[in-house]
């Protein structure tokens, strides 16, 4: 149940949204282009401290807080949702586990927008496999050398901050695995950008890395504790795609069920057949399961529970809320008949963006996995 201050946050952000963020949402997609004034405006009015800690110029939301923040502007424009958390997913390995004069060099400057951060740890062969990761980071006697390509990589090119995964040890498998923080201006290259089916204005592309030279105080951790620290960001990440994901569908939802409130058929409203009476009040359920999931996972984090609890929620969460969030944007096409399908009406662009949900952050079918895992190691 969420606090009195959490529900007046929800509707302080809800107008927000509505006012400066749905007016650019259509544009975005229809153009793939970056969010420049829903970005811009989600600086300017503080939202973007909410995800880092006061002690580097944030606000230190807790997790849940964080969760609706996201949930909120996904119901209006996935595409602005995700700008507003990939630097959140970009710099948890950095706040979870970098030093002390990392934290103040980097943060602040996160924190205050005037730099994005991304996450490196894909590859064209490293999706699922993330101890399948070939990009190297060569010992030298100055720090490392970095080696290889990255794919899949939200705001590429937009991004100052890369958090990159590399083998520092090429026969160790996922004990040779590393964390590196990499700035933009130390060489960094940018290949081919993706054509997305949808969140099409955050840009997704390749991050090149050749001969990049990274100073030993910008590794995260020890050496061979990457994999360690991939994983445990992923079950902070992992909640929040799920509330992502209930955004997408509460915002399908809400414009199906205004729509079969006004489109008449055999004389009266379509709100008034029993049929679609049925299949609103299941969505609706759906998503409310779907929410209180996200936030019990987003709850165990903020509450320090133990490490296999949080990933077994973690990918629960996920997996359940973008599973729903597919099959509400789904039937919210169908609720709207022929005009569903077309681009007149958002419902489509929900249900493009609702799928990358059941993708990122490891797939659904990876999630089931971990699930499994976890019932069946306890």
């Amino acid at each position: 149940m969420l606090t009195e201050e959490q529900q007046t946050l929800r509707s302080t952000i809800r107008r927000w949204t509505e006012s400066e963020v749905r007016p650019h949402a259509s544009d975005v997609d229809l153009k793939a282009r970056f969010p420049s004034e829903a970005f811009e405006s989600y600086v300017a009015n503080g939202w973007v401290r909410m995800q880092y800690p006061d002690l580097y110029g944030g606000d230190g939301a807790d997790s849940v807080s964080c969760g609706i923040l996201i949930e909120e502007i996904a119901r209006v424009c996935a595409t602005t949702s995700l700008t507003a958390f990939i630097s959140r997913l970009g710099t948890t390995p950095l706040i979870d586990w970098g030093s002390d004069e990392q934290k103040r060099h980097y943060l602040p400057l996160i924190a205050s927008g005037e730099w994005q951060a991304s996450y490196c740890l894909s590859e064209s062969e490293a999706g699922s496999d993330a101890a399948a990761v070939s990009t190297t980071a060569e010992r030298t006697s100055e720090g490392y050398v970095l080696n290889g390509i990255k794919c899949w990589i939200t705001n590429a090119g937009v991004s100052r901050l890369y958090t990159v995964f590399a083998k520092t040890d090429a026969d160790a498998g996922h004990r040779g695995l590393s964390c590196f923080l990499v700035e933009r201006d130390w060489g960094v290259e940018f290949g081919s950008y993706e054509s997305k089916m949808g969140v099409r204005g955050s840009p997704t592309g390749e991050v090149i890395l050749r001969d990049v030279k990274v100073p030993i105080h910008s590794r995260v951790g020890a050496e061979g504790q990457g994999f360690e620290i991939a994983m445990s960001t992923l079950d902070r990440s992992r909640p929040i795609v799920g509330a992502q994901a209930v955004g997408i569908a509460q915002g399908a939802l809400d414009y199906a069920t205004a729509y079969v409130c006004q489109r008449k058929q055999f004389g009266r409203p379509v709100a008034e057949f029993q049929v679609i009476r049925f299949m609103l009040a299941d969505m609706a359920t759906k998503i409310e399961a779907a929410r209180l999931l996200v936030y019990e996972a987003l709850g165990l984090i903020d509450g320090k529970a133990p490490r296999e609890t949080r990933s077994r929620t973690s990918a629960m969460a996920k997996c359940f809320a973008s599973d729903t969030a597919m099959q509400i944007t789904t039937d919210s096409v169908q609720l709207l008949g022929g005009y569903g399908y077309t681009t007149s009406h958002p419902v489509e662009r929900f249900m493009r963006d609702a799928k990358v949900t059941q993708i990122y952050e490891g797939t659904n079918q990876i999630q089931r996995v971990v699930i499994a895992n976890r019932l069946l190691s306890s």
